[in-house]
């Protein structure tokens, strides 16, 4: 199938995920000491963030005009809508900041070179971090699907406080209201001082 139009989806026929209750055990785990490349060119270290940190994990972004990983990609549950959750959290990055988070990310198992053409392309102002050798989905126990022998994370966000998970939403759906949740989340939810 081809990727047409990254943002315009109807959700109405894409069919929504489930919680299955793979994220169920991340709420008050410490993030583990795991460094991830960024595509801002520096290596993060969740764990060691003060403040309040937003992370969005997606399976994959796609790309205009390009072949989709598989046929039956839209038809996964959880899998289309990685470039509308994305510019979503783009577009509110100012309110995410206003409502207390000291820094947003994307987390995806595609490549540092692979995201940073996206993140380019998409005018993001945060760091996309990169789990391509799965380090931290596999220590987080992070949700998964398996596509085209792949590992790609399933859709989520994680609020994490100080090293700290402290709120999970999971599963998420449609995805370019993702942020607008976190963002309410974050308003009525300010960090303990």
């Amino acid at each position: 199938m081809n990727q047409r139009n990254l943002l315009e989806v109807d959700w109405s026929k894409i069919p929504a995920p489930t919680d299955d209750g793979g994220a169920a055990h991340l709420k008050g785990m410490a993030v583990p000491p795991i460094s991830l490349l960024a595509t801002n060119d520096t290596s993060v270290t969740l764990s060691a963030l003060p403040g309040r940190t937003v992370v969005f994990g997606y399976p994959r972004t796609g790309e205009p005009g390009k072949i989709a990983l598989v046929d039956d990609w839209d038809m996964i549950p959880g899998a289309r809508g990685c470039t509308p959750q994305t510019c979503a959290f783009r577009d509110l990055f100012a309110e995410l900041k206003a409502a207390g988070a000291a820094q947003v990310f994307g987390l995806s198992t595609q490549s540092n070179d692979y995201q940073a053409e996206m993140a380019a392309r998409l005018h993001l102002p945060f760091p996309v971090l990169s789990d391509e050798r799965l380090e931290l989905t596999r220590a987080l126990k992070l949700p998964t699907m398996e596509v085209a022998g792949l590992t790609l994370i399933k859709r989520l966000a994680l609020i994490i406080d100080s090293g700290r998970i402290t709120h999970v939403f999971y599963p998420v759906f449609p995805p370019d209201r993702n942020a607008g949740d976190v963002l309410e989340w974050l308003q009525e939810n300010p960090v303990k001082t």
